[in-house]
């Protein structure tokens, strides 16, 4: 099992992320130019989290994705979210 660390943490360790309400979760909503490039991000993600063996929760409608993070198996923020939410940030 991984360590959880809480939202608070990772938030002050992001830019441009946000708490869900109701759960030790971060929340971000990416936009793009058009559905390409949206689907690109997430090809690129899907890839990364794969490596990782840690999976986005996440909604796509046409330029946009919304994207939220959280560790199921510690029922919260871990380590594994901030550092898929930094490479997430650093692609967007």
């Amino acid at each position: 099992m991984t360590d959880r660390i809480g939202a608070n943490e990772a938030l002050a360790r992001l830019s441009g992320w946000s708490a869900v309400d109701g759960r030790d979760a971060i929340r971000k909503v990416y936009e793009f130019a058009d559905f390409n490039a949206a689907w690109g991000f997430m090809s690129r993600v899907a890839l990364k989290a794969d490596q990782m063996d840690h999976h986005p929760e996440w909604f796509n409608v046409y330029n946009k994705v919304d994207v939220t993070l959280a560790t199921h198996d510690a029922s919260g923020v871990t380590e594994k979210d901030v550092a898929l939410a930094t490479f997430m940030d650093g692609i967007a």
